[in-house]
This record gives structure tokens, sequence and C-alpha cells, in this order.
């Protein structure tokens, strides 16, 4: 579009956006017409600092985006691709967080290594024990170790 276009719509614009403007100062108050007032004078902005045209690129390209969405299925198998990764990052963090597939790492963090249906040996706690009369097992990371000392010396448990 050319110079005169762009003065044209601008002008549209902002003499549909006096009108209501108008209407808003007559029929809703100072506040509304003052917003309305704002709003009017938004267009002609745009024109005198050439956004107007940089705003109508933008709409064009999303609208382009939108259309090739629509129509091509090689988009769709994009969006497939994206909705199967999403889903095996959700799959993930439900396993991780119920400690399930590790691998050979859990057990350096200290998880004891057995299965769900084995019980503990001696001298290490089962996962359901409480009481005072148990004795601690080193859980391998001496930070930790020296926390749970410090809570044992203070009486928490």
């Amino acid at each position: 579009m050319d110079d005169v276009t762009w003065g044209a719509l601008t002008l549209t614009l902002t003499l549909l956006g006096g009108a209501w403007t108008w209407y808003a100062f007559r029929h809703r108050g100072l506040v509304s017409g003052l917003r309305g007032a704002a709003f009017t004078l938004l267009p002609l902005a745009a024109y005198l600092t050439k956004t107007l045209r940089m705003f109508t690129r933008i709409a064009d390209a999303v609208t382009d985006w939108a259309v090739s969405l629509a129509f091509n299925p090689l988009v769709w198998g994009g969006v497939v691709l994206a909705g199967v990764s999403v889903v095996l990052f959700v799959v993930a963090g439900a396993l991780a967080a119920r400690g399930i597939g590790g691998g050979p790492k859990a057990v350096a963090r200290g998880s004891t290594g057995k299965r769900s249906g084995e019980s503990a040996g001696p001298g290490e706690l089962d996962s359901g024990t409480k009481g005072r009369g148990r004795t601690p097992t080193p859980s391998g990371d001496p930070e930790l170790d020296d926390i749970e000392a410090l809570l044992r010396k203070r009486g928490i448990s």
C-alpha cells in the first residue's frame, strides 16, 4: 500500500474513534470518554511512527502461519510430534517422582536398590518404621549425615 492508502486508513480509524469518544463522553461519562480519546489517538500515532505498516505485516504473518497450520498436513505432523514430546516429558516426570526407572544413579544417591517386595535386612530401616529405638543408617552424603546428627542431638527425629 502507498502513503495515500495508509493516510486514508488512519483518517478513517481516527474519525471512527472520535465518534466513539464523543458517544462515550455523552453517555458513559468522563473516564470512558478519556479512554476513548486515548484509543482514538493510537492510529494516528502508529501512522506517524510508521508502526501501522509493521502491525499489518505482523497480522499478515500470523494469518499466513494460521492458514498453513490449518491446511498443511506436514505441519500437523509437527504438531503431533510436539504433543508426543509433551506427553513423554510428563510421563518421565511422573516416573521420576515415583522413583521408577532411575537407573544406576538412583542407587548412588542412597537408594537401597531393593525391589518393593523385599524386606529390610539387619541394620537397615524399613521405610515404614517409626520410633525412637531405631538405628540411623548413613545416607552416603556427608552433609546430610551431619544434618541428621544435629537433629538427633536436639531430639528431633
